[in-house]
């Protein structure tokens, strides 16, 4: 999970494990874990202090629970979240995944709160409730409106009181976690990730991650998870950190009352780290995605170091779209260069890194990365790049206020992770850091006798085959599912069922040239997103034969403008610390003050891009590279597989792009591509932060109001489809030991029919609240099949889709798939319960309030509702359709629109057994 930004899936995808997160590419997995550095003493009593204009409460209780409440009115929301100072590091010796097993075991119940009772309740509290387990540090958070503060609190009051953790729930749950095991062992990234762990850290506990193994946990038992819970969560072992709209006295006056009267335990020693030096190493591994990529990786400062400031600074001068190694892009010697720093308390993991295409040399790509650091070391970094880190890293700082879940995690991370007081005091250390402090921190670091280079190649993927069915008639009847009482404590706020208030209001106008721009002002921080869309489709506007020409024009927007090149458009970013990104969809991030210089910097992107002749031909010859590995990638010919079997033979989104097509592209080609795809009659503007319609209006109309078109509005809406027939598909992939399983159909339903509503509703009975769900307690809470499981309708004007998938060992594809098949009949066969029924709306419901508690998901449902041609209030107005639907319509519209015999299905991985 992304422990800084945390955008979370609706369908509740489960992702309460071990903290890691693919970013570049995919490709790089970040981790992080606690430092136990003390707090400073509260002397047991509450502080309240602003801190760049939020309001901070902070106490310790007696037993010792450290509290950190800041007050955040973006939306009436509040996100609690709790952390526990124990992860793998704490772990017994031969058994590294027990804090991993343990959190998965405060889902399955405490004395005075069933399982069942948790998984209704925070169903009906939106199902935003979620946990992950590091080196250090176990985190449970849980985001619910604002009201319901008090019925979040009560969940974890009691789960740190104890679980109920016996060896016949441990042996149901052990069949997931060690599916989640299989996932990752699946994912060459993590096997990597793994080997540079255990090479870098080799001797200390910082070697193992939080995952565990499949034989660990079959030897744990319950007991064990029970004693290990309460030796470490204990209230002196613990940071609550409580943000949102909340009243931080009242909310800390509940906290003494629900967790005061805890009693704080003695705490073990913790484990010792004794340090040796990085044996130089080479790992020469393979991957199944379509491209390769490059690693030279370092051990730098931790966060209790004083140079961990130094290094930060130091990974953002490295990773600067001006600096050498992203320069390796432009040339055309990489598809992606940078530099990446994942920080611990005793340590840090530092890493260049370098994407490649397949049939590259990568030993060139990799003396290229060493000879660059080593230039960096001999001649020292630029000061320029210095001062544009720290601008970076303000403008950053203000824009976590942009999210209440972003923030608390922020919080999170400063106080538990790196012993900090506030996530100010990092922003504070780097602003004292110079060039000689940058420089003297890469000459000590940055050492190539102690690195640990790594080589993933790409490794193609054998043909998708036809499987031999659907598997045997075993059968899976269904457990009979019983209402439970829920405590006295959730019942008002289970029970409450109505259309929440909505705090988006935006100002929407069209300027004369056709641009529709909305405007949502927010004076939460100091900062103004300006997002937008222009409407396209590819696979309608491309002309025959010059299949990729809009992939090469997004890339080619990297290059800046025609009045500011690459180096000096980015300059004129770094000078504001924006971040801004041009193309179909283009946006801009920068601070309030520099709204409109950030909007003319965008604005010169998108509308005057450069595309210059010398940047066409090396990403041309990258693209053909990179297509030709695309084509063999097992990820890809699992989408294949599963298209070719939805769609008619000559339908547009067949279409496909090969290195023969990219070859076959000019300049030209490109640039009229860019002409009749992108027209500002197509194109929606959302502007979000602290400005007024008024002054957001002015500043778009002044750079983009010259924007102009002419001709007709191509078509970008695909044509309607037959419905398909049943059949299954298989793809080897070598690196997986556990199949992806893809099941999905053509639905004759549109967006404009009101049975999409039924259908919705409905799959918020199959899913989207963990074990509250049919799929989820079918799937895993029973049988242990699967790890996760996600359902979902992709149901546009012309189009309706809908696909179940999940990840399982070969021999469960088709008993999980028979499952599947039985739960979707039951939903034609039989209405849903009236407790079903009631708490998917009451899960529909609370997802909208949920859906506004950050800038990005305000401005992302604005852009989309307003590309899909609807209303942009349509939330509530579904909202009340929901509330109106009853289980008779629900089982009307699965009756009418499903077809459950005939499901496609695609397995990426091992051949089913």
């Amino acid at each position: 999970m992304d422990k800084n930004s945390r955008n979370r899936n609706n369908f509740m995808r489960d992702w309460e494990s071990h903290a890691k997160l693919y970013r570049l590419l995919g490709l790089i997995l970040l981790f992080g874990i606690i430092s136990i550095s003390s707090w400073v003493p509260n002397l047991r009593a509450a502080e309240k202090k602003p801190i760049s204009g939020e309001t901070v409460l902070k106490a310790t209780l007696k037993n010792g629970l450290r509290v950190v409440i800041v007050r955040n009115p973006l939306a009436p929301v509040v996100t609690t979240e709790i952390n526990y100072l124990v992860g793998s590091d704490e772990t017994p010796a031969g058994f590294p995944g027990t804090a991993h097993a343990l959190e998965h075991m405060m889902f399955r119940g405490s004395p005075g709160l069933s399982a069942a009772q948790l998984a209704d309740i925070t169903a009906a509290m939106g199902g935003d409730f979620n946990a992950d387990t590091q080196q250090m540090v176990t985190q449970y958070f849980f985001t619910v409106p604002s009201e319901d503060l008090d019925v979040a609190l009560h969940i974890e009051a009691i789960r740190m009181r104890g679980i109920t953790s016996t060896d016949s729930l441990w042996d149901k749950e052990r069949g997931a976690i060690e599916q989640e095991v299989a996932q990752d062992l699946s994912n060459p990234q993590y096997v990597f990730f793994t080997k540079l762990l255990k090479a870098m850290f080799e001797g200390t506990p910082y070697a193992q991650d939080a995952l565990g193994t499949r034989p660990s946990f079959d030897k744990t038992s319950g007991d064990m998870l029970k004693e290990f819970h309460e030796t470490w969560y204990v209230p002196n072992n613990a940071i609550l950190v409580i943000v949102g709209d909340v009243q931080p006295e009242k909310a800390l006056a509940k906290v003494k009352e629900l967790f005061g009267d805890i009693p704080s335990g003695k705490l073990p020693s913790r484990p010792d780290f004794n340090w040796s030096q990085v044996k130089p190493d080479t790992l020469n591994m393979t991957t199944d995605l379509p491209y390769g990529f490059a690693v030279i990786s370092y051990r730098l400062p931790g966060t209790d170091s004083p140079d961990y400031a130094a290094s930060q600074v130091l990974s953002d001068v490295l990773s600067s779209q001006r600096g050498n190694l992203y320069a390796l892009v432009p040339q055309g010697k990489a598809l992606f260069a940078g530099f990446e720093l994942d920080a611990m308390p005793k340590a840090g993991l530092g890493f260049a890194i370098a994407a490649f295409p397949k049939g590259y040399n990568s030993n060139n790509l990799v003396k290229e990365m060493s000879d660059i650091l080593s230039q960096e070391i001999k001649n020292g970094v630029s000061a320029d790049l210095v001062e544009a880190s720290k601008r970076h890293e303000i403008s950053e700082a203000e824009f976590q206020k942009n999210s209440v879940s972003g923030l608390a995690m922020a919080w999170s991370n400063a106080v538990a992770i790196e012993g900090r007081q506030s996530p100010d005091e990092d922003l504070k250390a780097m602003e004292k850091v110079t060039v000689d402090d940058v420089n003297r921190v890469a000459r000590e670091y940055l050492d190539p006798s102690h690195a640990i280079v790594a080589v993933l190649t790409p490794q193609a993927s054998g043909k998708p085959v036809s499987s031999s069915g659907f598997g045997g008639a075993e059968s899976f009847a269904p457990k009979e599912t019983k209402g439970v009482k829920l405590p006295v404590w959730a019942e008002t706020a289970v029970g409450r069922l109505a259309v929440p208030h909505s705090t988006v209001n935006p100002a929407v106008t069209t300027l004369p040239n056709g641009i529709k721009l909305i405007v949502q002002p927010e004076s939460i921080s100091n900062t103004v997103t300006v997002t937008g869309y222009a409407k396209n489709n590819p696979e309608l506007q491309t002309p025959k034969g010059q299949e990729g020409v809009s992939g090469i024009l997004n890339r080619l927007f990297e290059f800046g403008s025609t009045t500011l090149d690459r180096i000096a458009f980015q300059k004129e970013l770094d000078k504001i610390g924006a971040s801004e990104s041009a193309g179909a969809n283009f946006s801009v991030r920068v601070l309030s003050d520099n709204f409109d210089r950030g909007v003319q910097l965008l604005a010169d992107n998108e509308l005057h891009p450069a595309l210059p002749e010398n940047a066409f031909k090396i990403i041309q010859r990258q693209t053909a590279m990179t297509v030709a590995g695309q084509l063999e990638s097992p990820d890809y010919l699992t989408g294949r597989a599963l298209h070719t079997a939805l769609l008619p033979k000559d339908d547009p989104a067949l279409r496909e792009t090969t290195p023969q097509t990219v070859d076959s592209l000019t300049l030209q080609a490109v640039k009229d591509y860019y002409s009749q795809a992108f027209r500002p009659d197509m194109t929606t503007i959302v502007v979000i932060g602290k400005v007024t319609p008024k002054e957001a209006k002015e500043v778009i109309s002044k750079y983009f109001g010259d924007w102009k078109t002419s001709g007709p509005k191509p078509k970008t809406t695909l044509p309607p489809v037959p419905l398909n027939k049943p059949s299954t598909a298989a793809v080897p992939d070598q690196s997986r030991v556990q199949d992806k399983v893809y099941l999905a159909e053509m639905l004759g339903i549109t967006r404009s029919n009101p049975d999409y509503y039924a259908l919705q509703l409905g799959n918020h009975v199959l899913g989207g609240a963990f074990y509250a769900t049919r799929l989820y307690r079918d799937l895993r809470e029973n049988e242990g099949l699967v790890y996760y499981v996600g359902s979902d309708f992709d149901i546009s004007k012309t189009r309706g889709v809908y696909q179940v998938n999940y990840a399982c060992d070969p021999d469960n594809v088709s008993k999980a798939r028979t499952v599947v098949v039985r739960d979707l009949k039951q939903m034609q066969d039989s209405e849903v319960t009236p407790k079903e029924l009631k708490q998917a709306k009451a899960l529909l419901m609370r997802e909208i309030p949920l859906s506004e508690s950050s800038v990005n998901s305000i401005a992302g449902g604005l852009l989309s509702r307003a590309s899909h041609d609807l209303p942009l209030n349509e939330p509530i107005l579904a909202a009340h359709r929901y509330l109106k639907l009853s289980a008779k319509d629900v089982k009307a519209a699965y009756a009418k629109w499903i077809r459950p015999d005939d499901l496609v299905q695609v397995t990426e991985g091992p051949t089913p057994k």
